[in-house]
């Protein structure tokens, strides 16, 4: 079991790669952070941005030891495309959060999904986690499927947890146990 999160990987897919944040990334994330579509499905409100605190928050992600932050980049292009994160860890009880976002550039390619394969199996690979959780928008059933396919479960609703424009959205909570990973490694049967 790791004494904390501050060893930051490099982790290497097929076609993504999970790396500490780079400088480069801040203009990265001035585009994904400005894409309507993110700000709706991470439930983020719907205010500009200001650049010195985005440069400010990436600077600090690679020395957080309680929270393991990496940049998602397409292999094909080089270029940061989201973020995948494991917060809110609890050492005794060995579990933490799960969140992540895609940008405009890299959806629909499958580089979420393989993403989140690769950040979850370090979890419990590398890391030593029981479990890993995350919540899920109502209204982002493509997140949903991701998760589904590397072997998330759900585990209830959170009902109306996110005002959107006219109505209250529910959130799904999901869960995955490294008694699972080990059987399946992201990959469950059906």
């Amino acid at each position: 079991m790791p004494a904390d999160f501050s060893d930051k990987p490099t982790l290497t897919g097929d076609r993504v790669v999970l790396r500490p944040f780079v400088d480069d990334d801040i203009a990265a994330f001035e585009v994904v952070l400005a894409d309507p579509e993110v700000t709706r499905l991470t439930g983020s409100p719907p205010e500009p941005f200001d650049a010195a605190r985005l440069r400010a928050w990436y600077g600090t992600r690679n020395s957080q030891a309680d929270r393991l932050d990496l940049a998602v980049v397409d292999k094909a292009t080089g270029t940061c495309v989201g973020e995948v994160v494991l917060n809110e860890w609890d050492s005794h009880h060995r579990n933490c959060n799960f969140r992540t976002l895609i940008g405009p550039a890299g959806r629909d390619r499958g580089l979420g999904t393989e993403a989140v394969r690769l950040i979850v199996g370090y979890g419990f690979e590398q890391l030593g986690l029981h479990r890993i959780s995350l919540e899920v928008f109502a209204f982002n059933p493509r997140a949903r499927r991701v998760y589904e396919k590397v072997g998330f479960v759900a585990e209830g609703t959170l009902r109306q947890v996110l005002h959107d424009g006219e109505q209250w959205v529910d959130a799904t909570v999901m869960s995955i146990l490294a008694t699972e990973w080990t059987v399946h490694r992201g990959h469950p049967a059906g």
